[in-house]
């Protein structure tokens, strides 16, 4: 991609996370815990980890929210591993995001951006992966209370009545840090923004637990590294199997 195209005109936020995909293939993370770790009432990595900022990102203009929640938690990521914050820009995030659309601003389906990241019970699982400091991506498709809520400063919850509807319109993608009693905390829009475990199960259709390496206290005491291994190692099998099937019915074909 060459350049940035303009922004939308009035821009306040943006969604950006097309239809959920699934794919039978992704490993459920409960299958990686040694043991589920003993959880704290409430736990949020920012706290614990001093400075890390919750920039835009351009999802005020742009309906690049699914890069948006990957930078986000990139920063997390390194600030665990390295102890370091790393710099990353709009223009990083707005690069990637137009380059993965192929320049139209046209949001993402979060598993195929993810699938493109890697190869460069609910509340417990969630809790779970944040308390490990690995951070959960979810995709909401947000009622248009959400909106309301948000910009009076108020958390995500359940609401009656047709803005409390799914709306499909309204597709989402954010990084979860934090949770607190009353539920998961992610960022968004610039800022931190609390919701309620009723909101989570209502609105949210797709929840990423995503992996980079198991290279820190916390992930080492708690997942199973050689599950991990065996897991992929089975992707890759199958993946040269169906390389060999169709060479093969390609040859027959020639």
């Amino acid at each position: 991609m060459k350049a940035i195209p303009k922004p939308r005109p009035d821009g306040i936020v943006r969604f950006g996370k097309r239809k959920a995909r699934r794919d039978d293939r992704n490993l459920m993370f409960a299958a990686l815990l040694k043991a589920p770790p003993v959880l704290p009432a409430e736990y949020d990595f920012d706290v614990v980890h001093h400075g890390i900022p919750t920039p835009m990102f351009g999802n005020d203009q742009y309906g690049d929210c699914v890069i948006a929640g990957r930078a986000h938690q990139t920063l997390r990521f390194e600030k665990a591993e390295q102890n370091k914050l790393i710099a990353i820009s709009d223009k990083d995030v707005l690069h990637e995001y137009f380059g993965e659309t192929g320049g139209a601003d046209s949001g993402l389906v979060v598993l195929d951006s993810l699938k493109k990241w890697r190869s460069k019970g609910w509340r417990s699982e969630v809790k779970r992966a944040v308390f490990m400091d690995i951070g959960v991506g979810l995709g909401f498709s947000l009622p248009d209370a959400a909106l309301t809520q948000f910009y009076a400063g108020k958390p995500w919850a359940v609401v009656s009545g047709k803005a409390g509807q799914p709306n499909p319109r309204n597709g989402h993608y954010v990084y979860v840090p934090g949770y607190t009693k009353s539920g998961p905390v992610c960022v968004t829009w610039g800022r931190k923004q609390q919701m309620s475990w009723a909101f989570l199960v209502k609105y949210c259709d797709e929840a990423y637990a995503v992996i980079d390496a198991i290279d820190t206290a916390k992930k080492k005491r708690g997942l199973d590294a050689g599950k991990l291994d065996a897991f992929l190692a089975g992707l890759r099998k199958t993946k040269r199997a169906a390389k060999r099937a169709a060479a093969r019915t390609g040859g027959g074909r020639g």
